[in-house]
């Protein structure tokens, strides 16, 4: 593989952890950041907080990060209806950090399961590793397949789970039964049914989501 083609690889591979980090100033590493720069490292993990979105109709329809929901603020397609007390700043502005954001234009949910997709399936897992049952954040964690591909396993939400790097390694290409490992519950579709169990779980911590999914 050339130098090119394999720089490309790298940097698509590497894309979403560059994208996660450039709230770090620019005259400084992430590593660097990361030990030296506490209010970095806060307004990073800031803007991965959960926001409740609402449907048109008010309808609670799914969870996106501070992020996402101040793009959708600014693009002007979703108005704030909870702030939190925290504030993000720009070179120019300062900006309430919502909690509750509510799209401004009705959007039909299908009663289908999601996309099947690295993020739903760690939402679907709350971020916990299916097999030795730890919290962590998204970037320490990948997909286990549960019967290895080399078994003839399949990528589908019955076959795929949240695992911590530890347990994929020590899990290698086996069966949980074969490595000796116990899964903290079958893996299945993740429906809007499944949704909106974890809000109600998350709004149980913040309760400027308490009205809107609790009734």
């Amino acid at each position: 593989m050339s130098a090119t083609r394999k720089e490309g690889v790298y940097s698509r591979r590497f894309a979403a952890s560059d994208a996660a980090s450039s709230v770090v100033s620019s005259n400084e590493s992430p590593a660097d950041s990361r030990f030296h720069n506490p209010a970095a490292l806060k307004r990073a993990s800031l803007m991965h907080e959960p926001v409740l979105v609402l449907n048109a109709t008010y309808e609670p329809i799914n969870v996106t990060a501070v992020r996402r929901a101040m793009v959708l603020l600014l693009k002007g397609v979703a108005q704030a209806e909870e702030m939190h007390n925290a504030e993000v700043h720009s070179a120019a502005n300062v900006h309430r950090v919502p909690s509750v954001i509510r799209l401004l234009a009705y959007r039909h949910i299908p009663q289908q399961s999601r996309a099947l997709s690295r993020k739903n399936i760690l939402l679907r897992d709350r971020n916990t590793c299916q097999f030795c049952g730890r919290v962590f954040p998204s970037s320490e964690l990948t997909l286990d397949h549960v019967v290895p591909r080399s078994r003839g396993g399949r990528s589908s939400w019955e076959n795929l789970v949240a695992c911590c790097y530890r347990c994929n390694n020590s899990k290698g290409d086996r069966t949980p039964e074969e490595a000796g490992f116990k899964l903290a519950r079958r893996p299945r579709p993740f429906t809007l049914h499944t949704s909106r169990q974890l809000m109600r779980m998350i709004g149980h911590r913040d309760e400027r989501w308490r009205k809107y999914l609790f009734y």
